[in-house]
């Protein structure tokens, strides 16, 4: 049957190319066009693969070249060959071969006057043009000349032809030498007038599609440098700034309002970043640098435009499946093991790592603050010691602190109660209105009283007093006790006070103690400050915040303002406020600036230029010792007015896309707060939204195969109160001094005689920093022989973390795993008791230090570094996996390992592992799987944390083997170590889109809840275990008993509680469709066009013959083309 239909088609199509009868060419014409006329489009592709193409383009050169074409063929002919057209990739190179371009050109220019005949023309030539090759041709034969003749300025008459022809002229703009030639016969002045005169005239929004086809010729031309020199002197930012603004309230106009802001970002001037070098401001001499030359003082000729592309890409080409070449799809590679990357007697180094394995149950007896300096003893004050009548997580009055006590650190609720009650009642803070205070709807208590209800009126009237420097309370010296200034010595008096009278210590947290830390740290830039948010410490909110809904509009509105800057200057102040590349103070006190301020640990901010009255662009450092990776931001500003909102700029942000523009805020806090008993970390900002901005770097400077963009981040803050000092930062910070305070706090909190806390030094860093090594396990019941040999049998878990300094959140979680892990909770108990766990909280001090986003001091990814690390190039990596490669040594790999991390651009909490069936069944690997052997139970802990902690969600997870992550730590464990259960744990900066915590952001009270469901996820995968021990199974049934059996329903293997997530989009769609990258046509504005065309063309099938002057009034009000 398919084959007699294969037949009478071919024979249909043989006839139509060699018949002379009229009738018979007609009544072919129209059996095809009633066969096409209905159905998919499966019979159109059909029938261009049994040659229709060919048999209609060959009839229409027959047709045309007779003395006297008959249109009566010609018309229906025309109308075939643009609904085939639209579906053949190669249609145009046939055109070409066929010479029907050369015989449609000549038919157009014969019937100029004749509307419907030059209208099925124009058609045709609207198919041809969609190969770049083909329109190109087009261009040369005179193409451009012809269609400029037919498009008038605005009349009512022929807006049928008119919209035709415009689209053509746009579609022939897609070639480089049409642009090229465009701007040679300078049609872009020409183009622009055309507009105008249509935006002025068509006041009833009746032919927005003509409005927008010449906005798009513009377009196209303007994707060469020429054509955006000629735009921007045919005044074309001015032009198109003021059609935007009238256009902006009216969605019918939403084709020309997205078109013309494209336009804006092409053609508004590239230029340089306002920073004399692309490096980092901070250097640091490291082996295999060389930093004794002079940093390369950046010219605008960085910036200029790389050279333009003289060759025409042909978009006809056959559609080749992408392949993602990313995935390894070398067996070997995936399965083989690499023999040991150094000599195998310099394992036996870490043995002094490991004492658990070796010493007597009197030496295991840790000595808590052996290591702590003289002077850290003496200003530390260890009262901030939770005990059994503080709970985790809550701020504590300070009679309700007993000192000296060593317990082991309580929970409010066991961890089971909690994943009980937890998913069935989520507190979200109410929402807030644009530039409301965040803080308004963190804390319920007014102002002057604290959370716990505690009168400050004496620290409220210390904000009176003109004698408090409040700028030197906001940022102490690091040194302050120890200072002989007068000044300096009052204000460590007056901050000695006000820890005296703290009404809200934290638990985990010292102030002395953690300037003691910070003392003893080292960074690069010698920060002698603390931030105040570090040294005072943070209590979580008792709510969490809901995401930011993106106001519709607010992208186009800042890109507007942003062109205002340029074509309307007046009021742009643009001065240098803050800078650490300048050596001379630029702040001004005296001012109404805002002042800025960042040499602290971790903070992250360079440059800061006040613009306008209240908005400042702001520049972020690259890493130390590299030209990139500006994210993490940290910085204080002071000096504010209060019910005013400020807006901020980041411009030099890298990264394309952010889920700042998916409903995360930035991080705010406030001095003021703080001594007011509200010391807390709160998202805030509005107005957000991250976009590509007009800063360029060319390739000369960046050595990447193309120019270098940046993104800006902008917001608006209204801070809480009037000359305050507020914190801002991208996530919620976590120090190194931060971490070594928590330690110490959480060694001396444990009953040393139940849990085993041993606190070393891993390694030092580059920098000078010691890199610490936390073992935490249950002690022996007792010396005997048989509970030190349980004790030295249980299996090992290995925990990392913050290998990249720009993700705190890792640390948030790290911290959850840790307090949890030395906790009396029933569960902490049994892990305790069942395995030792090796913790190093923070692979990459250095970089957590100096305000690195991800680099070591090297200018390098450390987690690109593990295939083959240096002692002394990269020391914190090579130890860490020489303690792994000791553990394999000596039969006592870790069961899991996993190093947490922080992830910019999903939402949720998941887990990435390595499968090699996975990775080459994604890959379509020609080489077969069947005969290879894995152990599955990779999947078993993800799908555990997805029934158990409401911010994970196994949609996310992946198990595929990148070759790009070959050197990360996970894929090394795996492959080198034999870890089937090797992971990256990512945790989104923003919040959750599933689950309990859907719509919310992340807190620190959630980050660190997921670091304990990770632990008791451990548990439970060791519970689903074929060799779980019988005194553990029956341990945890009691456990579970006394917990009403509240695990019973996760224990079991059942669906997901994020089932559902797989079919929601991570990342939905922007309110409004404005393109990141405009170099670029947007896919559906070619779909869309094409679409319209059918429309057309249906349309005149059925209205044939209706008259030369057919009107397109009836498009009014109506997007045509999306």
């Amino acid at each position: 049957m398919a084959e007699q239909e294969a037949s009478g088609l071919q024979v249909l199509l043989h006839t139509l190319q060699s018949s002379s009868d009229r009738e018979s060419i007609l009544a072919i014409l129209r059996l095809l066009g009633d066969l096409l006329s209905v159905g998919t489009d499966r019979r159109i592709r059909y029938m261009i693969s049994k040659g229709g193409s060919e048999a209609l383009l060959q009839t229409l050169v027959d047709t045309a070249r007779t003395a006297s074409p008959d249109y009566v063929i010609l018309l229906p002919l025309f109308r075939l060959l643009a609904k085939v057209g639209l579906r053949d990739k190669k249609f145009g190179q046939k055109a070409l071969e066929l010479e029907a371009l050369d015989v449609t050109l000549i038919l157009a220019r014969k019937n100029l006057c004749h509307s419907q005949n030059l209208l099925h023309c124009l058609w045709a030539l609207r198919v041809f043009a969609s190969s770049v090759t083909t329109g190109a041709m087009l261009g040369i034969n005179g193409a451009m000349e012809l269609l400029l003749k037919v498009i008038t300025p605005y009349t009512q008459q022929r807006t049928q032809v008119i919209r035709a022809a415009a689209e053509v002229l746009a579609a022939l703009l897609k070639s480089k030498s049409n642009s090229r030639r465009a701007v040679n016969r300078s049609y872009v002045p020409g183009l622009l007038r055309l507009h105008q005169d249509w935006h002025s005239h068509d006041t009833a929004n009746s032919f927005v599609p003509i409005r927008r086809a010449l906005l798009l010729c513009l377009k196209h031309i303007a994707k060469l440098r020429s054509g955006r020199e000629a735009f921007l002197a045919a005044q074309g930012m001015e032009i198109l700034f003021s059609t935007i603004q009238n256009c902006l309230d009216d969605q019918s106009l939403e084709p020309i309002i997205s078109t013309g802001l494209q336009i804006l970002r092409q053609c508004y001037p590239k230029s340089p970043l306002p920073l004399v070098t692309s490096s980092s401001a901070y250097s640091f001499p490291v082996p295999g640098i060389v930093t004794s030359e002079t940093p390369r003082v950046l010219t605008e000729e960085d910036y200029e435009d790389d050279g333009e592309e003289e060759e025409d890409k042909d978009s006809d080409s056959e559609d080749v499946k992408e392949e993602d070449d990313d995935l390894e799809t070398d067996v070997n590679k995936l399965s083989s093991k690499p023999g040991l990357d150094r000599p195998e007697e310099e394992l036996m180094q870490y043995k002094a790592m490991c004492l658990e394995l070796s010493c007597s149950f009197e030496e295991l007896e840790s000595k808590p603050g052996d290591d702590l300096n003289s002077d850290e003893t003496e200003y530390a004050n260890h009262h901030h010691i939770p005990t059994a009548a503080s709970p985790k997580g809550l701020c504590l009055n300070k009679d309700q602190i007993s000192g000296g006590q060593e317990k082991e650190v309580p929970v409010q609720t066991s961890l089971l109660s909690r994943v009980k009650m937890e998913r069935s009642s989520v507190h979200v803070t109410s929402e807030r209105g644009p530039g409301m205070n965040s803080y308004q709807n963190v804390h319920s208590n007014g102002p002057g009283i604290g959370s716990s209800g505690s009168d400050v009126s004496d620290i409220q009237a210390s904000f009176r007093e003109d004698a408090w420097d409040m700028d030197a309370i906001s940022c102490p010296r690091i040194s302050a006790s120890f200072s002989n200034s007068t000044k300096t010595r009052e204000t460590a008096e007056f901050i000695d006070q006000l820890l005296q009278t703290h009404p809200k210590p934290m638990v985990f947290h010292d102030p002395y103690l953690y300037m003691a830390k910070a003392r003893r740290t080292t960074s690069v830039a010698d920060f002698s400050m603390m931030a105040f948010p570090d040294f005072w410490g943070h209590c979580p909110p008792l709510s969490a915040q809901p995401m930011l809904q993106r106001k519709c509009g607010v992208q186009r509105i800042k890109i507007l303002e942003d062109v205002r800057r340029l074509i309307q200057p007046s009021d742009i102040i643009n001065k240098v406020v803050f800078s650490l590349d300048e050596p001379w103070p630029l702040q001004d006190t005296a001012s109404d600036c805002l002042q800025f301020f960042s040499a602290f640990e971790s903070g992250n901010l360079r440059k800061a230029i006040q613009v306008r009255e209240f908005e400042y662009d702001l520049l972020v450092n690259a890493d130390v010792n590299s030209t990139q990776h500006q994210q993490w931001f940290y910085f204080k500003v002071s000096g504010m007015r209060a019910a005013v909102p400020y807006r901020f700029n980041i411009i030099n942000c890298e990264k394309p896309n952010s889920q700042f523009n998916y409903g995360m805020q930035l991080t705010l806090y406030s001095v003021k707060e703080a001594l007011l008993g509200r010391p807390t970390w709160v998202r805030t900002g509005y107005d957000i939204c991250y976009y590509k901005n007009h800063y360029h770097q060319r390739t000369a400077v960046t050595g990447a195969a193309s120019g270098k963009c940046y993104y800006t981040l902008t917001f608006a803050v209204t801070f809480p109160h009037a000359e305050d000092a507020c914190y801002l930062a991208y996530h919620y910070p976590y120090t190194y001094s931060a971490l070594l305070t928590h330690l110490d706090i959480l060694e001396k909190s444990v009953n040393h005689k139940q849990v085993y806390f041993r606190q070393e030094v891993l390694c030092q860093t580059l920098g000078g920093n010691s890199c610490p090594l936390v073992t935490i396990t249950a002690m022996p019941e007792s010396n005997s022989a048989d509970h030190l040999e349980q004790f030295r049998q249980r299996p090992y878990q290995v925990i990392t973390a913050r290998v990249h300094p720009g993700e705190s959140n890792a640390s948030w979680v790290m911290k959850g795993t840790l307090e949890f892990l030395v906790s009396s909770d029933p569960v902490a108990r049994l892990l305790r008791e069942n395995f030792i766990f090796k913790i190093i909280p923070m692979l990459n001090p250095d970089g957590v230090i100096n305000g690195n986003h991800r680099c070591s001091l090297r200018g390098e990814d450390l987690n690109r570094q593990w295939l083959s690390p240096s002692a002394h190039l990269q020391p914190t990596i090579y130890h860490a996996k020489g303690l792994l490669h000791y553990l394999g040594s000596i039969g006592r790999s870790p069961m899991v390992f996993c190093d947490f991390h922080g992830h910019s651009q999903k939402k949720n909490v998941f887990l990435y592992g390595c499968s090699i069936k996975e990775t080459l069944w994604q890959a379509e690997a020609t080489v077969g799987t069947s005969n290879l052997s894995e152990d599955v139970s990779y999947r078993t802990l993800p799908k555990i944390l997805d029934k158990l902690a409401p911010a994970f969600t196994m949609s996310s997870c992946s198990f595929l083997v990148e070759k790009s992550r070959a050197s990360t730590a996970r894929v090394v464990v795996w492959r080198e170590m034999g870890v089937s259960r090797s992971y990256t744990m990512e945790s989104s900066y923003c919040g959750c889109n599933q689950g309990p915590y859907q719509g919310l952001q992340f807190g620190t009270g959630e980050l660190e809840e997921m670091g304990a469901m990770f632990c008791l996820g451990l548990l439970v995968l060791e519970l689903k275990s074929g060799s779980c021990s019988h005194q553990l199974l029956t341990r945890a049934a009691a456990l579970l008993n006394a917990e009403e059996e509240s695990l019973d329903v996760y224990l079991q293997r059942g669906s997901s509680n994020s089932s559902i997530a797989s079919e929601l989009d991570d990342e939905p769609p922007c309110l409004e469709e404005i393109e990141y990258g405009t170099g670029t046509d947007s896919s559906l504005d070619q779909e869309g066009s094409f679409s319209e065309l059918d429309r057309q063309i249906q349309e005149c099938a059925f209205h044939k013959d209706e008259g030369d002057e057919e009107e397109e009034g009836t498009g009014k009000g109506r997007k045509a083309i999306p």
